[in-house]
């Protein structure tokens, strides 16, 4: 008796999947060298006028190791800089090639190319300030008599049968600085304003973080937005650290829809 054996052979296992970073223009080229996560090459997967950036992955492999985020937004920011991108969440992953063209290119090809016309010589810049702990401090003591009055209180007091009054003062030192990266926040915005297309106030992630604002600005325009951030980090010397990043994907203001891998 003769037996098949093509078909006895055990289906063979789906190990690999498609990652994909994010949308682009279809004419957009990868360089020779670009890697993504797990360092696998990137290519593009096209369809009409757009394209997904991609790089093949082991399925097996759990993501979400700091140097995958690492990977993939230096992939995204790196991109924003020479044309526009559309990221996605971080973690995006289709069976296969055909699945990127059909289940995500195809069914949002209208609302992708759209976006992409709105961010055409745009990117995402980020602008975030710190202050000086012990200017602040000296500050918020110098314009509040209650903490003033209190820190002096607790001076020579034992810090076990001061508690209660420690945490006061610590609360009362919060809520001033709380207002004032209300105020401070509110100078970067009008400063940043007339040259930003969009503009959003982000959580602030540090206690002493006096502002931390994303724009969405013409590169073109990008020595205009240095020169506005250098004359607050000037008016603000020894008072606010200041820092300029990007270019950098419009992580802020547009997510291209999530495929269902």
């Amino acid at each position: 008796m003769s037996t098949n054996r093509a078909s006895d052979a055990p289906e063979e296992l789906h190990t690999t999947g498609i990652y994909v970073y994010g949308i682009v223009p279809a004419d957009v080229e990868t360089e020779e060298d670009a890697v993504g996560v797990c360092d696998g090459p990137v290519r593009l997967v096209r369809h009409g006028d757009i394209a997904a950036l991609v790089s093949d992955i082991s399925v097996d492999r759990p993501l979400g190791k700091p140097v995958d985020l690492q990977a993939h937004a230096h992939l995204l920011d790196g991109t924003s800089r020479v044309a526009p991108v559309l990221p996605l969440r971080f973690g995006a992953v289709l069976t296969d090639s055909n699945a990127v063209k059909d289940e995500l290119l195809t069914a949002h090809a209208d609302e992708f190319s759209a976006a992409l016309e709105q961010l055409e010589g745009r990117a995402q810049y980020v602008v975030k300030g710190r202050y000086v702990e012990q200017v602040i401090l000296s500050e918020v003591l110098e314009e509040n008599g209650q903490a003033r009055e209190l820190r002096e209180a607790l001076r020579d007091q034992p810090e076990e049968t001061s508690r209660d009054a420690r945490m006061a003062l610590g609360e009362i030192i919060s809520n001033a600085i709380v207002a004032k990266r209300d105020e401070d926040t509110a100078k970067v915005v009008e400063a940043l304003t007339p040259l930003a297309d969009f503009l959003n106030v982000r959580e602030p992630t540090h206690e002493l973080e006096a502002a931390h604002v994303a724009v969405l600005v013409e590169v073109a325009r990008q020595d205009e937005l240095e020169t506005a951030v250098g004359e607050l980090a000037q008016q603000w010397d020894g008072r606010v650290e200041m820092r300029l990043l990007g270019p950098l994907a419009a992580y802020d203001f547009v997510v291209a829809q999530q495929p269902e891998g």
